[in-house]
């Protein structure tokens, strides 16, 4: 939602927004805007003057005291995707790509690497891309326009995945796994709204499937367009086969359908990444991108904000952050930080907080995902509240399994300041801390690394 009010304000429109729990880096980059939010829900928001048009994110609720009174207010109202759609996508060849992961690093790589090669591209991605210092780009007239579609359901008022709206010419499928437990009742739920997104693409249109995970390939049957796979399987039509990695990141060879198109180097660490750069470097080139214009902008490519963002170091202790928490990316990424710092002891802090972790659909999964990690330090689970008790994931639970596999683990009750406290007491020399969370954490991150400097080993 920030990223597509700064599209909005871009394109000519004077925009305003309410939320609450409002923290970087999409309160940095909407206050550099000038983009005015007010904190909180009141209907006095959609006074001075009343709104043309009012977007209704998918967390707002029915009862929310703003939807309520766009309703008895008689307002023009619609959904963020249906927006989109509507002012953005309707006259172009939009690339959409989705998965239930590595969605937002693709897509801010393809925006990257199609910029970087002259494509001058449309883009929304779901994270800040630190090397243009932004998020979106409304991109030329008639050019291709690159953005993450969500599965995530679209409003209170229309129960359907949001990239249904996104009218895709050309598509990324990563993977298709459970996930937003709070909207879909298992899995089979979840690969019918994958196949219905399919089905949406033209004739003339192009799919890239992921080789490493067989849903997506069963679910590429129910599309006429042109389909290819990707990934770093063996047989892959786009394979990523890695030369070597370490500290600095990895280099690997491109394959397509087994002959060699080039040598490339990225910062990025870990076959899950390997696989993203290969459907983004699959786009590109199919986009006409030259091949020496691509292996320099890879180098170039820094990440995006809060996928294995270094935060800071000190006292020779490293903060990272990810926003990893379906238990398949939180074993993706552990196995990543320690291909880039393999001699050194690692610390996983992780929060419950999506409406899918904070049940125990996936309690022994977490058990396999954390069980790579030297310690791991779990914090309560977000808004219990709102979980039945006996469907709650049990942290408690959860910290002794680890135990078991030979991992000091804690369970934290208490919250971010006994995490903090156990941690610069307990930490080893050298210590990695990948902190997990898809939400701001209570600013663990700064408060950590302000702590360890005055931890003295």
């Amino acid at each position: 939602m920030g990223s597509f009010a700064a599209l909005l304000q871009d394109a000519g429109y004077r925009v305003r927004g309410s939320d609450t729990g409002i923290y970087p880096p999409m309160s940095d980059l909407l206050a550099a805007r000038g983009i005015p939010i007010r904190q909180g829900w009141d209907p006095i928001n959609l006074d001075e003057p009343a709104p043309d048009l009012v977007i209704i994110g998918n967390a707002i609720r029915r009862d929310n005291p703003e939807a309520v009174a766009t309703l008895e207010r008689d307002l023009a109202y619609t959904s963020f995707p249906e927006a989109m759609g509507e002012l953005f996508l309707a006259h172009r060849k939009p690339i959409v790509i989705t998965g239930t992961h590595g969605k937002t690093t693709t897509t801010g790589l393809a925006a990257w690497l199609f910029g970087q090669t002259g494509r001058q591209p449309g883009f929304l991605v779901g994270g800040v891309l630190p090397d243009l210092g932004t998020s979106h780009e409304l991109g030329t007239e008639g050019g291709p326009f690159i953005i993450e579609g969500d599965e995530y359901d679209t409003a209170f008022f229309e129960k359907t995945a949001k990239f249904l709206h996104y009218r895709p010419h050309t598509a990324v499928l990563t993977s298709v796994e459970f996930d937003h437990a709070d909207i879909y009742a298992d899995l089979a739920a979840i690969e019918d709204a994958f196949e219905r997104f399919v089905r949406l693409l033209p004739d003339d249109g192009r799919l890239l499937v992921c080789a490493d995970h067989d849903a997506p390939g069963r679910i590429a049957q129910a599309c006429s367009a042109s389909v290819e796979t990707y990934g770093v399987s063996e047989g892959a039509d786009w394979r990523g086969l890695r030369v070597d990695a370490g500290p600095t990141g990895m280099r690997f060879d491109l394959l397509h359908r087994g002959q060699n198109v080039a040598t490339f180097e990225t910062r990025l660490t870990g076959d899950h990444n390997l696989a993203n750069i290969t459907a983004a470097l699959a786009l590109a080139i199919h986009e006409g991108a030259d091949i020496d214009e691509l292996r320099d902008a890879l180098a170039r490519f820094g990440g995006v904000k809060r996928r294995q963002e270094l935060i800071g170091e000190v006292n020779g202790f490293a903060v990272i952050d990810d926003f990893a928490h379906h238990p398949t990316a939180v074993k993706a990424t552990i196995a990543a930080i320690r291909e880039q710092y393999p001699e050194r002891p690692l610390r996983v802090i992780f929060e419950p907080r999506s409406n899918t972790t904070v049940r125990s659909f996936f309690q022994d999964r977490y058990t396999d995902a954390l069980s790579d990690a030297d310690a791991v330090d779990i914090a309560p689970i977000h808004r219990p509240h709102l979980v039945p008790e006996d469907d709650r994931l049990n942290i408690e639970r959860l910290a002794a399994d680890l135990c078991q596999h030979g991992v000091d683990a804690h369970a934290h009750p208490e919250g971010v300041d006994s995490i903090i406290a156990h941690t610069a007491e307990n930490a080893r020399d050298g210590e990695v801390m990948l902190v997990l969370s898809n939400g701001a954490f209570g600013g663990i991150h700064n408060r950590l690394l302000e702590t360890l400097r005055g931890v003295h080993r």
